[in-house]
């Protein structure tokens, strides 16, 4: 890191990781589709890093038509058995049949709500959480907001939308700020010093 500016200890000296925490992870989320694919990744994280994940995300938008919900929704079971040959993604039938069948409850929340972002969004108030950690191990896995957003999820359809998996989400879509209070990105997001 030549550039010496205090990040968050959770990304290492992985360049993937450093430009998705330099330019992504946290940022306030208001698009629809992208909402849909952070929440389809962070169900596929379950069980493996991040890294994992973000290295294969060009994989997965290519495979899942560019997490437009709408083209996902319409997969049927050839289209499982072909992303389960396909090595750009992580291959695992429960996830992938998760992913397919969110799409098309996501379609029906958005018919419903007029658009996911704004049921989502009232799980913070319709504005991102800034909290104010010192240190990487004082990060929740879960908090109330996450369990009542996963409940929620749970109670419409979705699958894997546990607490945890649900505040990763709430970490990469912007709903909470939790960049460690010295990460340079912590008042780039709004948070104080």
């Amino acid at each position: 890191m030549t550039d010496h500016l205090t990040r968050c200890a959770w990304l290492g000296d992985n360049p993937l990781m450093m430009a998705y925490h330099d330019e992504e992870w946290g940022v306030p989320v208001h698009d629809d589709r992208l909402h849909f694919e952070h929440l389809v990744l962070d169900g596929f994280q379950a069980g493996l890093s991040w890294a994992i994940i973000l290295r294969k995300r060009d994989g997965f938008r290519k495979a899942f038509s560019g997490f437009d919900p709408e083209k996902l929704a319409r997969y049927n079971r050839r289209s499982v058995e072909r992303l389960l040959a396909d090595p750009g993604i992580v291959r695992n039938r429960q996830k992938i049949e998760a992913a397919i069948a969110n799409a098309k409850t996501f379609l029906r929340l958005q018919d419903e709500m007029g658009s996911f972002d704004e049921f989502i969004w009232q799980f913070v108030g319709g504005e991102p959480k800034q909290n104010r950690w010192r240190m990487l191990k004082q990060l929740p896995a879960r908090t109330k907001e996450s369990d009542a957003m996963s409940k929620a999820l749970k109670q419409r359809g979705f699958r894997f939308v546990g607490s945890t998996i649900c505040y990763a989400y709430m970490q990469a879509a912007g709903l909470v700020n939790d960049h460690i209070a010295k990460c340079f990105r912590h008042r780039e997001l709004g948070g104080r010093a």
